[in-house]
């Protein structure tokens, strides 16, 4: 018996491994690829750049024109993650307070049904409004349609880890004189800040990796995010990769940053939402 437990060790170990490997060459391929010239990437593409040249990232942040693009970017997601985290906040918790309406029941399979159906689907009826409402080439608009795509699953979330708030706290605040909103802002939403952070890293992420909202409804290179500048590095014909890549750095690396210092929220989140399971 501990001769198998063993075995079976090692085989975990090794197919950790395996997967680790399968997972780190292509970040490694990014990255010593943005080091090298066309010429070398293409004559020895896995293999470390013979001089380590930071003049494609210098080139890169001028041609993408990078604080505007990071400021847009940026501006975007942080209003759509606030704007999610308040309507799905308050939308979850009168959810699971009257839970046992008929009406809020219908409610909830409503907004659960936008989790069914992608966005591009409508997107037609979308342009249609943007432009009624005079809001195409604004970043307004996208701030707007992340934050109707991104509540659906954000709501869902909420609604079950309100749960865990007891209900006895809130009559306790009623019989002191208390109002719904500040109960919900003094009471209810201290205790769901694992939850609160989770939806904003996982809304952080979805919002600032949005390309398509940007590209229908942003002509103007004023405006633009940055994977649209990412995105016109790639020719109808041709695409310029040692270009391109550190581009792709640049554009991941904020995201990198915040999910480094952001990660042991999203575990607490989850470990408070298995626990209440």
């Amino acid at each position: 018996m501990k001769t198998k437990k063993n075995i079976m060790e090692i085989l975990k170990h090794v197919y950790l491994l395996i997967i680790t490997f399968i997972v780190l060459t292509p970040i490694y391929y990014l990255l010593v690829t943005t080091f090298k010239s066309g010429t070398e990437a293409a004559a020895k593409p896995m293999a470390l750049p013979s001089f380590w040249d930071i003049t494609p990232y210098i080139n890169a942040f001028e041609k993408m024109q990078y604080p505007r693009a990071f400021g847009n970017t940026l501006f975007i997601t942080i209003c759509a993650v606030f704007g999610i985290v308040m309507c799905s906040t308050m939308c979850g918790y009168v959810l699971n307070r009257k839970e046992k309406s008929k009406i809020t029941k219908i409610i909830f399979l409503v907004i659960l049904s936008g989790m069914m159906f992608p966005y591009q689907m409508a997107v037609l009826g979308l342009y249609k409004l943007v432009r009624s409402l005079d809001l195409m080439n604004t970043l307004t608009a996208v701030i707007f349609i992340d934050i109707a795509i991104n509540i659906p699953f954000a709501t869902f979330l909420m609604k079950n880890s309100i749960s865990s708030v007891p209900i006895e706290l809130e009559e306790a605040a009623r019989i002191d004189g208390a109002g719904v909103f500040r109960i919900f802002g003094t009471i209810v939403l201290p205790l769901l800040k694992p939850m609160i952070a989770t939806i904003v890293i996982l809304n952080t992420l979805n919002v600032w990796n949005d390309f398509m909202g940007p590209l229908y409804f942003i002509q103007k290179r004023e405006k633009d995010v940055i994977l649209q500048e990412v995105y016109r590095n790639i020719g109808q014909f041709s695409t310029d990769w040692t270009s391109l890549f550190p581009m792709m750095v640049l554009g991941i690396l904020p995201l990198l940053v915040f999910y480094i210092f952001m990660q042991k929220y999203i575990i607490s989140g989850v470990m408070a939402g298995s626990v209440k399971g």
